[in-house]
């Protein structure tokens, strides 16, 4: 669909939003055109004949589907002086609008209050900003504020692709308190060898004024529902000043540590709480392990790099027999290198030994169409850098994933994400990469030293979802120069196409840019792996496979919330048939550790419980593994999530099946992977609040009883010879077995 540049006529209504409860004033409502017209910030401008909108939806699920630019939000409000009155600080009015997808700049009676990312036309160009909250303040005693009369907060909003306008909460205005200055800060969790942990907390003042009040916190065991330890500080903040206080509590599933800071003055509270991370992988023993993928597809003829995954004390000796012909092993690094041989299937017997021990496996090496025979296995940009990627960042992501010991476990990508093209191409119409980038070909060669791969980025509209150059008309030549890079792995970002079709939603429509993408691939002689990215529209897990895509994207973009994950993981349900060695579902990137999509990044949102979920889902959906977050600080619980190799095991099995649910009983569901060698991996979710019991009959699963229950995380054995089991499972948790 074309951009919509005109004003779109509607019946006037009234959409002067409310108080709600005296303390804030809910903003529902509001006034919408496309298009730019730096006239609409005036509070006098007449928008009677613009559209109304729901204000935390964006706008391409009401009425725009298409629809990527300018637009603008002018929100007509009611501010009683009441909601002054009834404030204890009454210092600053606060207007909340949640997230703005992509840049915002905010009036209020036509006075600017504030802006968050940059728009197209301001020096230095586009940067999205829409992970970022917007909270904007404006003195209570400005003469802008009309109390007790209709105000109107206009936003000019840039949407760069993707979903555009205001989403992901509910706006609202309201009267700041000095507790909302209060932020509550931990540093990583310490895991002691004495089976405790330490967890020390920051409070801040973010205000320029002292704030005095008490601070509470409790240590409360979630099986039992007991408090374990509790204390009742006061506290005096210096303005912008700071205490920070230290917990200890047992190492265990099941903590949750609850504080609180009560304002004297207002007598109003900030609660935060938090369950406390608890290891489960065993730690790595010293002796040598192969771990990752036992199977390799290459295509004949192309160049190969293979790192064989292993852990154990360094430094390790690798040995491979019956190498074929073309292909050599660095016996220090463990890197095969060369060319693939002619078609076929090649077994070839590695080890790896240190002087604790060796371990050894056979290595299938298939030398014909297929590439990803496992799920791809890495890093991606996006989810933690954003557009603010830079070649800085992705080399110390790669000395992170070979130093904290990632590439031991099978991790051995890493991508590049949006935010790394040259505003304009080359003379000769070659993609070019922007300053952040200085030398592309350098990149991968530096990445390929090291036994990784190298991703990267584009789209087949004219630009890319962050506002970047896409492969519009330069298919062929975008593909000879990401072979000229060395480029491993494209990501292949519907984004702005969706300007081309014009409204024509026929399954060609869809299929088209990733088959012109397809062929230009084809015609280069290296191996990359192709990433479709479009959504899972039409299915495309039905016809992905047409387009020799290894992967294809089956879901919105996916945020570090249960909502979002549970909204992608568990919907997942009809198209484990279509995916298998080659090409594999993909419900998104990994939302561990230290994410942000850009500059303010910030541990995952999701509880121990959750993370322990997602990654526990993905393998048992056979989902490409790529992490999202800050490589260089990864914490120990993180890298204990990301390194359990009977986890990444039941991923990365060579039957590739994906799992499907069997049981979905209330809060409870069970999801089952056949694995290759006759057992099953079996997920038990809980879907609930609180913890809840559960007892799996394995004639429920068509399976009777079996010899051995294995935990997956712990990697041990639980019980022989039973038909069935018992388990306790944290809220939004899971037990991970495997029953042989």
């Amino acid at each position: 669909m074309k951009k919509i540049l005109s004003l779109l006529c509607v019946i006037t209504m009234s959409i002067a939003a409310r108080a709600q409860n005296g303390n804030f004033i809910k903003l529902s409502i509001a006034k919408f055109s496309t298009g730019n017209d730096e006239a609409w910030q005036n509070a006098d401008f007449n928008d009677a004949q613009w559209k109304n909108i729901k204000v935390g939806d964006v706008w391409q699920e009401q009425g725009y589907p298409d629809y990527h630019g300018f637009a603008w939000y002018r929100i007509h409000v009611v501010i009683p002086s009441s909601l002054k009155k009834q404030a204890v600080w009454a210092d600053s009015l606060r207007v909340f609008l949640a997230h703005v997808n992509d840049v915002d700049e905010t009036y209020f009676n036509g006075k600017l209050i504030g802006k968050t990312g940059a728009f197209p036309e301001d020096k230095g160009g586009y940067v999205s900003k829409w992970p970022a909250v917007r909270n904007y303040c404006i003195a209570a005693n400005d003469p802008a504020i009309k109390w007790d009369a209709e105000n109107v907060i206009a936003i000019k909003v840039y949407d760069g692709g993707g979903s555009g306008g205001i989403f992901m909460g509910s706006p609202y205005i309201d009267m700041l308190e000095k507790f909302d200055g209060i932020v509550f800060t931990q540093t990583d969790i310490s895991f002691l060898p004495n089976a405790q942990s330490v967890r020390k907390l920051t409070i801040s003042n973010s205000f320029k004024t002292i704030i005095t009040g008490k601070f509470h916190y409790r240590i409360i065991d979630e099986v039992t529902e007991k408090t374990i330890a509790e204390k009742t500080v006061n506290a005096n903040l210096q303005p912008l000043g700071k205490e920070t206080y230290t917990l200890n509590f047992p190492h265990r599933e099941g903590i949750k540590l609850f504080y609180e800071f009560t304002e004297t003055a207002s007598g109003k509270t900030k609660t935060f709480a938090e369950i406390a991370p608890y290891l489960l992988t065993p730690r790595v023993p010293l002796t040598p392990m192969i771990n990752g993928a036992a199977v390799l597809g290459i295509h004949p003829g192309s160049p190969v790099l293979y790192k064989i995954a292993a852990s154990g004390q360094k430094p390790l000796n690798y040995l491979a027999k019956n190498l074929p012909e073309g292909l050599s092993l660095d016996n220090k690094t463990g890197i095969i290198t060369g060319t693939a041989p002619k078609a076929g299937d090649y077994k070839v017997s590695v080890s790896v030994s240190n002087n604790l021990g060796r371990s050894a496996r056979i290595l299938t090496i298939k030398s014909g169409h297929l590439l990803a025979l496992t799920p791809p296995m890495g890093w991606n940009s996006w989810n933690c850098w954003g557009l603010n990627v830079s070649d800085e960042k992705v080399r110390l992501s790669a000395k992170a994933m070979v130093d904290k010991g990632l590439t031991d476990y099978g991790w051995n990508s890493i991508n590049v994400d949006d935010g790394w093209q040259a505003p304009a191409r080359q003379q000769d119409g070659a993609i070019a990469a922007n300053e952040k980038f200085p030398d592309m070909k350098a990149l991968g060669v530096h990445l390929h030293q090291q036994g990784l791969k190298f991703g990267i980025y584009s789209s087949p509209g004219a630009k890319t979802c962050g506002g970047y150059l896409g492969s519009l008309g330069h298919e062929g030549q975008d593909a000879g120069t990401y072979f000229n890079w060395g480029v491993d792995y494209l990501k292949y970002d519907l984004c702005s196409y969706s300007d081309q079709t014009a409204g024509d939603t026929t399954l060609f429509a869809q299929q088209k840019p990733y088959m012109v993408m397809r062929d230009e691939l084809a015609k280069q002689p290296r191996d990359i792996i192709y990433s479709i990215c479009q959504y899972g529209i039409k299915d495309v897990w039905k016809w992905g496979t047409q387009m020799n895509g290894n992967l294809w994207r089956t879901t919105e973009d996916i945020t570090d919330t249960w909502e979002s994950l549970y909204g992608i993981g568990f919907s997942q349900t009809n198209n484990a048939a279509y995916a298998g060695p080659g090409g594999w579902n993909d419900p998104d990137m990994l939302i561990l550790g230290r994410v942000g999509w850009g500059e303010n990044l910030h541990q995952t949102n999701l509880t121990p419980y959750e993370q322990y979920t997602h990654m526990s889902l993905w393998s048992l959906l056979s989902a490409p593994l790529l992490i999202g977050c800050d490589m260089d600080k990864l914490d120990e619980f993180t890298l204990n999530l990301l390194k359990n190799r009977e986890v990444i095991a039941i991923d990365q099995d060579v039957a590739g099946k994906q799992a499907g649910r069997v049981i979905n009983d209330k809060q409870i569901q069970v999801w089952v992977k056949q694995l290759a060698d006759g057992s099953k991996a079996i997920g038990i979710f809980n879907l609930g609040e609180k913890y809840s019991k559960y007892t799996l009959d394995f004639n429920s699963i068509h399976m009777g009883r079996v010899k051995v229950v294995r935990d997956i995380w712990q990697q041990k054995d639980i019980a022989k010879n039973v038909a069935g089991v018992s388990c306790n499972i944290p809220p939004h948790g899971v037990r991970f077995y495997k029953l042989m």
